[in-house]
């Protein structure tokens, strides 16, 4: 068996033969032109035919996936006859006398690399989108044909990446899974993958070999795990995994349309976050209860120059009316940093996460700012709308922005235009500055929300969607809160040493563990790769035989374990218990030595503490942990 750790995208267990991509690949012919302006038609001609495929692609994906999947390919139409791209493409051709095979070449080397020297992992992630694009360019202009799977059986397949495109192209029939040496879970493959419901895990690098293909194959997209050849245990633990979740999803399907209230009758909002006014209909058939986050800027991102005050307003109109009178919260203006827009003109900084960004922006540029506020009081006379303002340091901005907001106000009521008096305003918590101060800005406004990819990335300088990242900002992760000093100890009846591999030190196994093997003549210690290859019982090699340090039926417990155990628990401010029925003693009894007031039971069915617990979740504790 082997197994190979990936980043988890899209959740879900696939169970099949491993097949790994074929791509056609195209070299890229090089030469000086004598007739610019032929070649210049050249590559228009294989833009218009890009144009069209994406168009039809973009159909595809909006019957098999939905408007947010279509969305995908009529940003790179857009992005196909982008002017910045086209202009570059052309300097080469008529200025340096490229062929147009080269010319989209080397702009596509250009502006990726470009892309991916920004901060932000969504930005990043758009280079991969820049290929695509000239990939296809470059497929038209040599006639190559698409890549694809020429397998007869449903498989999991193994790539470098795949790009939209691909994805979106193949005979879903056969797919059962994917696997990428590359990409991130903000690229649109990924994206895409969620949407479709295929499970997927990128990130893989060079473990993949080409030499696993046709074997056995299991992936768990949402641990991340890959194992190739799986032995028994391990096979039927992922398909009763497997089944669990399917059972999940027919159970959500039939909670649409009720309402969202908790087992002890509180009532709770369930919102949904978009990019485009085209996202709504997936809010729609998801039973969404409102709009927590509309991504404003992507109207700017998206727009050749800046969109005026009445395309702002038919976008934020259109959203708030077909939301039929629910809640949406639309986020101002939130470029700079990663997000750069070439005709804001910002300046180059040393450090853009620190420099002018989001309500900055918009408070130094008076003129943008007051469009769009002018635009969203408008569009609020059609719906429910909230406004909040991203990257908040300190009151003085929330009390500038709210200026703006009244003026607006003054202006749109003095010129007869009618708006809602009952817009809330509220302010996103994603600096350490404002979590710090949230007692006061608290004051100043209706609601926060928690940015916790800023947040994450300002109080612990890192960007939790770095793949090179991911073991230093999991703050959740049992050990890395040991490391912390928030966990003392994990207390548990497992066996398996499971805790121990993800890194906590401090583990109680009340039961022993299977790794821990010894001699009952001469004492001599075996671990679990001698007990699990032994013929028969296995026996020492002075003749003796080998037991496991597991707690077997009518033998005691260890009273050393016990009583750490014990103590552990007293001292402990909050106590969680997961994946327990509590029915099992003496062990269950160990919760009647907590002494604090913050208890936590996670478990799928009713145990004996729920009543006492200040918190019950009544799901797997793998999948709790797992979307923390």
């Amino acid at each position: 068996m082997i197994s190979i750790q990936g980043k988890g995208v899209s959740s879900g267990v696939g169970v099949g033969p491993l097949y790994f991509y074929h791509r056609t690949k195209t070299e890229i012919p090089r030469y000086t032109v004598t007739d610019p302006d032929a070649e210049w038609h050249r590559f228009k001609g294989a833009q218009t035919a890009a144009i069209e495929q994406l168009g039809e692609l973009a159909e595809k994906a909006r019957a098999e996936a939905g408007d947010e999947a279509a969305m995908l390919f009529e940003t790179h139409q857009m992005m196909a006859e982008d002017l910045d791209y086209e202009e570059a493409i052309s300097d080469h051709i008529n200025n340096e006398k490229m062929n147009a095979e080269a010319a989209i070449s080397d702009t596509a080397v250009q502006f990726a690399a470009m892309f991916e020297s920004m901060d932000d992992s969504y930005m990043q992630a758009r280079a991969a989108d820049v290929r695509d694009v000239s990939d296809r360019i470059l497929g038209i202009l040599s006639g190559a044909v698409q890549g694809g799977i020429a397998s007869d059986v449903p498989v999991l397949l193994a790539a470098d990446d795949l790009a939209p495109s691909e994805t979106v192209q193949l005979d879903k029939s056969k797919i059962l899974g994917f696997i990428t040496a590359g990409g991130s879970g903000s690229s649109h493959t990924a994206i895409l993958a969620r949407t479709m419901g295929i499970p997927a895990i990128v990130g893989v690098g060079d473990a993949l070999k080409p030499e696993y293909e046709g074997r056995s194959c299991i992936i768990d997209g949402a641990t991340g795990n890959v194992v190739i050849d799986p032995d028994d245990m391990t096979r039927d633990y992922l398909l009763k995994k497997r089944e669990e979740q399917l059972r999940l999803q027919r159970l959500l399907e039939t909670l649409k349309g009720q309402p969202n209230v908790t087992k002890d009758g509180k009532s709770i909002r369930i919102y949904c976050n978009i990019g485009s006014p085209d996202d709504v209909h997936a809010v729609q058939v998801n039973d969404g209860g409102g709009i927590g986050l509309f991504r404003s800027e992507f109207l700017y991102l998206n727009s050749p120059d800046y969109p005026t005050e009445d395309q702002q307003f038919e976008a934020y109109k259109k959203v708030l009316a077909d939301m039929g009178g629910k809640e949406v919260i639309i986020r101002t203006l939130d470029i700079g940093a990663d997000k750069q827009i070439g005709y804001f003109n910002l300046p180059k900084e040393d450090n853009p996460a620190m420099g002018m960004r989001a309500l900055r922006i918009c408070l130094t540029r008076p003129e943008i700012f007051k469009t769009q506020l002018r635009a969203l009081y408008r569009a609020s006379a059609f719906g429910k709308l909230g406004i909040m303002f991203p990257m908040v340091t300190s009151v003085w901005e929330v009390r500038e922005a709210k200026k703006y907001c009244e003026e607006v106000k003054r202006d749109l009521k003095a010129e007869g235009i009618p708006f809602a008096e009952d817009v809330q305003v509220g302010i996103m918590i994603e600096t350490p500055a404002a979590a710090i101060m949230s007692d006061r800005l608290a004051k100043e406004v209706d609601f926060f929300s928690c940015g916790t990819n800023d947040l994450t990335q300002y109080t612990l300088a890192c960007d939790r969607q770095n793949n090179d990242l991911g073991r230093f900002y999991d703050p959740h992760n049992p050990a890395e809160l040991e490391k912390a000093g928030k966990l003392k100890a994990v207390i548990t009846q497992n066996i398996d040493g499971l805790h121990q591999a993800a890194g906590s030190k401090e583990v109680l196994e009340l039961h022993g563990s299977v790794h821990r093997n010894y001699c009952m003549k001469c004492g001599k210690s075996y671990d679990a790769e001698y007990m699990l290859h032994a013929e028969g019982v296995p026996t020492c090699s002075c003749g003796g035989r080998i037991k496991s340090d597991v707690v077997l039926y009518e033998e005691g417990l260890d009273m050393t374990v016990m009583a750490r155990a014990i103590q552990a628990i007293q001292d402990a401010d909050m106590l969680i218990i997961g994946g327990t029925s509590l029915i099992v003693y003496p062990a269950a009894g160990l919760i009647d030595y907590y002494r604090g007031n913050k208890l936590v039971v996670i478990n799928m069915s009713v145990t004996s503490q729920d009543k006492n617990a200040d918190l019950v979740i009544q799901e797997p504790i793998g999948k709790v942990f797992a979307g923390i």
